[in-house]
């Protein structure tokens, strides 16, 4: 895959980033700043859209005990800081512990509360399993 943004390693012991943005998501995630303020990624279990990233303006999806801090990522392009949190629920992680995720974006219609759906374009992970080492 091109070449991704790696958001920093946010999770204790571990020394590998576990989630990445195509160029295409970060381009869309930093128009997407311009027009909403900070912003933030949540990834559930769901069934549906509740399957799909869903990107919130920061702060308006409460975290907690629930849910695991995958990554920060900066979108600043070496302006002003411009972090965005990853964050999935605790019971999907323990199902999707073994892979590295990429966030990209297609063409269609999202989630009316992710903020991407007005845009004609939707968020979506492609996962690879990861090489854990001996």
């Amino acid at each position: 895959m091109q070449d991704t943004l790696k958001a920093a390693v946010t999770l204790p012991g571990e020394d590998f980033s576990r989630v990445a943005l195509t160029p295409a998501a970060v381009q869309l995630l930093r128009k997407l700043w311009l027009q909403h303020g900070p912003l933030m990624f949540h990834q559930s279990g769901g069934c549906c859209d509740g399957s799909s990233p869903m990107c919130y303006p920061a702060g308006d999806f409460i975290t907690a005990e629930a849910d695991v801090l995958l990554g920060i990522f900066d979108l600043s392009d070496g302006l002003e800081p411009r972090p965005l949190e990853f964050w999935m629920s605790r019971e999907q992680f323990s199902y999707w512990s073994h892979t590295h995720l990429t966030v990209d974006v297609v063409p269609g219609r999202g989630s009316g509360f992710s903020v991407e759906a007005p845009e004609g374009k939707r968020f979506l992970i492609r996962s690879t399993l990861m090489d854990w080492p001996a």
